[in-house]
């Protein structure tokens, strides 16, 4: 009786929703799950927010609809925010836009400027909402391998002339999701180079900046000259301050790029919850403690599992920023049944590198948001089975 869109039939199906169907049977099942799936900190928002946004929820006049271009002073905080991180100032009134998640924002902002059949060069493995967005925009994805031997970096070089024609955005992810991989200046440089060449947007994906280690210390896009002229970044608080259920981020760059999305949304919702918006000032201009502190133990889980996975004869590096681990498979098998096999015999819960995109076959992902002492039984419950 009724028939989905083309658009809806052409999404796979969500992959960390699959996921957490078979973890919670095999929870109803009794089982002692370790899960190691989807990137959800375990840590708590820190207390100075959630009182921030208690205070805030009290107040009558943040009951109403918010502005859909957010409350001034959280533009005017994320823009100090950035001006302290990156050394870079923005007009808070005309480049920067709030968001209900950057994960919104990302996948909406396609419907702003392709039409039926313009490509996006989209990086493969990548978050999902990169091909997503793009398929119900009605665009077509156009995969970016990412591989080892390119140190997880698009070659932006073997994009043909054809699709390059027909391209109007191009998605940059690093830190990466799911890799762990990072970029240097002088391939943002390259990137903008490549999209002023060929009038391509850049969206730049910056969710992980802030989850670095052994001194790393990631870069914007937006630090390279010219990349205002033609790109637009996304960031979030969900990770910075263990915020993932708030929805709270922001776009921010070049100002039509902005507005453009900015009257996407105007047409879809009605901005973030006043409260929120308050919580997310004091999350930003607040006591920044909590991220060293994070930074650390993340680094210890990561010490953890990369050398417990290595004792197993594993071949894997350190990565130097989010909190994943990418991990070739030992042994041929797809990564589903290798997943499949892990929580069937070890109760451990990790995502096929397969629901990234098909050139994240052969690997899965970690993510390090279990604690120390379950990481290392978990390694020991890998020791037993395989």
């Amino acid at each position: 009786m009724f028939k989905l869109s083309k658009k809806l039939n052409s999404l796979p199906p969500y992959l960390f929703l699959e996921i957490d169907k078979a973890k919670r049977k095999a929870r109803s099942e009794g089982r002692d799950i370790i899960d190691f799936g989807i990137g959800d900190p375990d840590q708590p928002t820190p207390k100075h927010i959630i009182e921030a946004l208690h205070q805030a929820a009290q107040e009558p006049s943040n009951h109403r609809y918010a502005l859909d271009q957010g409350m001034p002073s959280l533009r005017r905080a994320i823009e100090g925010w950035y001006k302290r991180r990156f050394g870079i100032n923005f007009n808070p009134d005309t480049e920067i836009l709030p968001l209900i998640g950057s994960k919104e924002g990302i996948a909406h902002f396609p419907l702003a400027f392709l039409n039926n059949g313009d490509y996006s060069l989209v990086p493969d493995p990548c978050y999902p909402p990169y091909k997503g967005g793009t398929i119900l925009a009605g665009g077509r994805p156009y995969l970016m391998p990412l591989r080892e031997s390119n140190a997880f970096l698009p070659d932006l070089k073997k994009i043909p002339l054809s699709v390059r024609k027909k391209a109007r955005l191009i998605y940059i992810n690093y830190p990466n999701n799911p890799t762990g991989a990072t970029a240097g200046k002088d391939f943002y440089r390259e990137v903008i180079k490549f999209a002023r060449r060929n009038k391509i947007i850049v969206i730049s994906d910056l969710a992980y900046s802030e989850m670095s280690y052994d001194g790393y210390r990631p870069s914007s896009l937006l630090e390279i000259e010219g990349a205002r002229e033609v790109a637009i970044e996304f960031h979030s608080l969900s990770k910075t301050y263990n915020m993932t259920g708030w929805r709270i981020g922001w776009a921010c760059g070049n100002e039509k790029l902005v507005a453009a999305l900015a009257k996407v949304k105007s047409n879809i919702d009605s901005g973030i919850f006043s409260a929120i918006q308050v919580a997310g000032v004091a999350a930003i201009e607040g006591p920044q403690e909590h991220i060293v502190s994070m930074r650390n133990i993340y680094q210890k889980r990561r010490d953890v599992l990369v050398l417990g996975l290595k004792s197993l004869g594993w071949q894997l590096d350190l990565p130097s920023a989010t909190f994943y681990i990418w991990i070739k498979i030992p042994f041929k098998m797809s990564s589903i049944k290798f997943a499949a096999l892990l929580l069937d015999k070890a109760n451990i819960v990790v995502t096929p590198g397969v629901g990234f995109g098909k050139y994240g076959e052969g690997y899965i992902r970690m993510a390090l948001t279990v604690p120390q002492e379950r990481i290392a039984e978990a390694v020991q419950r890998l020791r037993k089975i395989l």
